[in-house]
């Protein structure tokens, strides 16, 4: 890959991916591999040798590396990794890079792979947020979606961070799963309240083709996500959390102030640049867009023999980017400007306003309304497609 520029004056985020599962759940279809998948063919420790090579040779590519401003490690469990091995990741990234004072640092968790001892070790080795996969408190609902952990143990978790020190905790919950009532959901975030964070990500179920769960519906042993329902729970989520201060920032994310809101994940919606390193990462620098090779065996090999794990790059058009920057930051409560819409698109913008599905933002901008997130996507196509 030859040397790419970073934004001059933009924030720079390091993403590192977790492929390591204990086990897999029946809706996700994300790169990840459980022990019995991988065999002897990967293992934390050659993951880990392969992360700071290539970690090292992100810093030889940019022309002038930039000091990382938020580091997310995501997956995957990285959880699995015991704090020592998240304390490696991240001096991993220190020595490539370095990170800027105040930098945000935030790692993924399952409740069952964390404990006060878990979250002490991670907070001394400098990560600044947690987010806890939670899903739901009802225990038939975990079930459904093959999450091993207890209905409680989330909750826990988020205590057990906050007493660690951590000011950041996030849990994340998703909402739609077949057999979920209202009555389960308002358990789910009556739990979550209860736990004390500054921060909520809430999803609709997604049934993914090639998942167990997508196999499950297809034989009838699962009704497949009804919108309608899934636009009742939207509200009934946004109402809960709004009631006690957590406004959404993003149609998925509540935070209680912008302090507590993912800047990491602000860098995506916002068209920012950051290296994404791991098997099956993706990144973006300067309008050039790649993704490794999935399987951490082929990353390490790859790594090992000094060459690139890049299985695929394309370069942004300008017409990619007004779109990429419609779709995000359409989604965002600051919402989007005008001047980024075509005239087509700004005709539509004006009779979305008169159709309540837009509101007037800050100046020169339009906001998603309430009935606008619920049919975001189909905004941003009209909007794109005049």
């Amino acid at each position: 890959m030859s040397t790419l520029p970073a934004g001059a004056g933009r924030s720079f985020g390091v993403y590192v991916h977790v492929p390591f599962c204990a086990t897999r759940c029946g809706y996700c279809d994300f790169n990840t591999y459980t022990p019995g998948e991988l065999g002897y063919s990967a293992s934390p420790e050659s993951w880990l040798d392969a992360v700071r090579r290539e970690l090292q040779l992100a810093a030889g590519v940019l022309a002038a590396p930039p000091a990382v401003d938020t580091v997310f490690v995501g997956g995957g469990t990285p959880s699995l990794l015991g704090a020592d091995g998240l304390a490696a990741v991240l001096d991993a990234v220190r020595t490539s890079f370095g990170l800027t004072p105040g930098a945000e640092v935030t790692t993924e968790t399952n409740p069952e792979s964390t404990s006060p001892e878990f979250f002490e070790g991670i907070a001394a080795a400098g990560f600044t947020r947690v987010s806890l996969g939670m899903q739901s408190a009802a225990p038939h609902v975990l079930a459904a979606l093959d999450r091993r952990h207890t209905p409680g143990r989330a909750v826990a978790a988020a205590r057990e961070a906050r007493a660690a020190g951590f000011e950041h905790v996030s849990l994340d919950l998703i909402y739609g799963t077949p057999g979920e009532t209202s009555e389960d959901l308002a358990a789910s975030l009556d739990a979550v309240l209860a736990a004390g964070v500054d921060h909520v990500s809430a999803y609709a179920l997604v049934v993914e083709d090639g998942t167990a769960m997508a196999r499950r519906v297809a034989r009838g042993e699962l009704a497949a996500p009804d919108d309608d329902v899934l636009a009742d729970r939207y509200e009934q989520v946004d109402a809960a959390l709004s009631a006690v201060g957590l406004q959404w920032y993003e149609v998925s994310n509540w935070a209680v102030s912008p302090e507590a809101r993912c800047r990491h994940n602000l860098g995506y919606w916002l068209g920012g640049d950051w290296w994404g390193a791991g098997p099956g990462a993706h990144s973006h620098v300067g309008g050039v867009r790649w993704w490794n090779v999935k399987h951490p065996a082929r990353y390490a090999a790859v790594l090992a023999a000094g060459e690139s794990p890049a299985a695929g790059r394309e370069l942004l058009s300008a017409d990619d980017r007004r779109v990429e920057r419609v779709m995000l930051e359409l989604r965002l409560a600051d919402g989007l400007p005008l001047d980024a819409l075509d005239e087509a698109g700004r005709g539509v913008a004006s009779r979305a306003l008169g159709d309540g599905l837009l509101a007037p933002g800050p100046p020169g901008r339009v906001v998603l309304t309430p009935r606008g997130r619920l049919l975001a996507d189909a905004v941003v196509r009209d909007l794109l497609t005049g």
